[in-house]
This record gives C-alpha cells, sequence and structure tokens, in this order.
C-alpha cells in the first residue's frame, strides 16, 4: 500500500512539473527527469517544443548571417572554393572542358551573389523539411539500437521524446555559433575545436578535432541518459557508449563517404 501511494505521488510530482522546470532538467539532470517520465503518457509537446526551437533558432541564425556582408563573403568564398576544386578534377578527367568550368563557375558565383530574399525564403523551407525527416529517422535508428541491440523496453514514442528533449542544448549551440560567427566574422557549423582553429576535415586528425565539440558531447550524453531511462535499463553507461558509438561511426563514415564525393562536405559531412 505504500509503495502505491509512492508510486501516485511520484507520478503526480511528474505532471506538475512546468515547462521551466523540464528545460532546466534536462539541461541539469537528466536521468532524474527522465526516470519520472518514463511512467507517464509521452506529451506531444514535450519533444515538438525543442524541436521547433531548433528550427526557428536556425532559420533566424540563416538570416542573420546571410545579412552579414563579411559573414556572407566567408561563406560563399568556401562553396566557391569547393566548387572550383570539384570542375577543376572534372577537368583534369577530360569530363568537361576549361572553358565549360570557368562558365559554369561565372553563373554559379552570379547566382550566389544575387541570392536574396527568395533563397532565403528556400533555405528555410529546406531547414523545415530536413529536421523533420532527419529527427524521425535518427528516432527510429536509435529505436532500433535501444530496443533491440540493448534489450530495452520502450516504444517508438519513447525514442522520440529521448531524442527529442535533449534538443535544447542544440538550441544553446546554435545560439553560441551565431555569438562566435558574429565576432569572429565567419560562419561555424558547430562549435568544435576543429572549427575554432579554423581546419578543413581532409584527414582524420582534422576529422577528431571536429568530434571534440563540448556541446555536441554534452548533448549525445544527456540522449543516451535519456534512452536508458526511457527504456528501462539500470545500465546508463552502456547506453551512452552507444550512442557515442553510432554518433563516430556514422560521422566516420561519412567522412570518409565525403572523400570520393566531395559534394557531401557541403552538407558539413
Amino acid at each position: 500500500m505504500d509503495e502505491l501511494n509512492k508510486h501516485d505521488e511520484s507520478m503526480e510530482e511528474v505532471e506538475e512539473l512546468g515547462l521551466t522546470d523540464k528545460i532546466v532538467s534536462v539541461l541539469s539532470e537528466p536521468g532524474e527527469l527522465f526516470s519520472k517520465l518514463s511512467n507517464l503518457p509521452v506529451k506531444t509537446m514535450d519533444w515538438l517544443l525543442p524541436l521547433l526551437l531548433v528550427i526557428i533558432v536556425a532559420i533566424i541564425s540563416n538570416f542573420t548571417l546571410m545579412s552579414n556582408p563579411e559573414i556572407k563573403a566567408d561563406i560563399v568564398e568556401k562553396q566557391m572554393s569547393q566548387f572550383e576544386k570539384n570542375f577543376q578534377e572534372a577537368v583534369d578527367k577530360g569530363q568537361m572542358t576549361q572553358a565549360q568550368a570557368d562558365e559554369q563557375l561565372d553563373k554559379i558565383a552570379e547566382r550566389m551573389e544575387g541570392g536574396g530574399s527568395g533563397q532565403m525564403i528556400i533555405s528555410s523551407v529546406a531547414i523545415v523539411i530536413i529536421s523533420f525527416v532527419s529527427f524521425f529517422i535518427i528516432s527510429g535508428v536509435f529505436l532500433s539500437l535501444a530496443k533491440f541491440a540493448l534489450g530495452g523496453n520502450g516504444d517508438y514514442k519513447s525514442s522520440i521524446l529521448a531524442y527529442g528533449m535533449p534538443h535544447y542544448i542544440m538550441v544553446i549551440q546554435i545560439v553560441i555559433m551565431i555569438i562566435a560567427a558574429m565576432g569572429m566574422g565567419k560562419m561555424f557549423m558547430d562549435t568544435s575545436v576543429g572549427s575554432f582553429m579554423g581546419m578543413e576535415k581532409n584527414t582524420i586528425v582534422e576529422w577528431f578535432m571536429h568530434k571534440l565539440d563540448p556541446l555536441s558531447i554534452w548533448f549525445y550524453a544527456v540522449v543516451g541518459i535519456a534512452y536508458a531511462k526511457m527504456f528501462k535499463s539500470d545500465n546508463t553507461v552502456k547506453y551512452i557508449l552507444a550512442i557515442f558509438a553510432m554518433w563516430f561511426g556514422f560521422s566516420l563514415l561519412m567522412h570518409f563517404a565525403a572523400q570520393a564525393l566531395p559534394f557531401l562536405k557541403w552538407f558539413g559531412m
């Protein structure tokens, strides 16, 4: 009887948690928060709100940074450098003439320099679509990892909550990226040591330096904790290591893929 009363009190405590309490708990006490949430029905707004905030802040970041002439010039320069490299490789392989390459480069440069509000709207729509599609796919992948590889007890709703709520950390990361970009006059794709040192991702060492990202490490650590609690596991470390292994493994795979298919670098791979 006492145990039932304690369980009822615990559920009432979770139900009384407000938005601010949940955000603070995700950032400071994720283990305790997700242990409580694992005993309650999943609320759509608990995962949808942080995802929407990430999208909104990303769109604001896009407009803010592209409105800065110095940052826009840096972005255009980096993209044009990659285009030039790709076209030069095509010329060297005899796939196109130098004149054709120069003509294509001129058209691309003109299009990028003249990109206005229309281009920004298209970019914003792309952010929304890609964010939602990738969110549900990754939630499905992590569900398979937690349920089948690690033997957890949970469903897809548990997965989207465990992956969605830590997105508040991503909001913080994007804000820091905006501040850093405005202060240093260049675009940042993450908050890693590699980015702040201005490194490319051509070698394994450079790739690894881009993985030394305190905000990303924090995010995936909280995701690991969330999955362990939502899928009723006593071994939180196992889940954290599994999430990190998937993050590093997929990123490394895409790093090698980008060496063969350079256009993948445009997506931050």
